[in-house]
């Protein structure tokens, strides 16, 4: 079962990266409110139950993946037909 980890940084704390794209593309005229920039993991885990998948991708995650000081994070299932766009 796959799980992905969405993980940006806490909304009180400066987001040097997503400033920088920010500005950057308001420079080349694209319409932009904000921009936040984060990190995209997507564990396969060897087990089958929901439940089970999202505790043991909570655990690694809590316990490597971030720095729960400046960093959040949101879990998601995902469904064998979701994938990432190819071009």
């Amino acid at each position: 079962m796959k799980v992905a980890v969405k993980i940006l940084p806490r909304e009180v704390l400066l987001d040097s990266q997503g400033r920088a794209v920010h500005d950057n593309l308001k420079n080349h005229q694209f319409h932009l409110n904000s921009c936040r920039v984060g990190k995209y993991i997507v564990l396969d885990l060897a087990l089958e139950n929901k439940e089970e998948a999202l505790k043991e991708a909570k655990k690694m995650t809590e316990f490597l993946l971030i720095n729960p000081l400046i960093e959040s994070y949101q879990l998601e299932v995902l469904e064998e037909s979701q994938s990432f766009h190819k071009n």
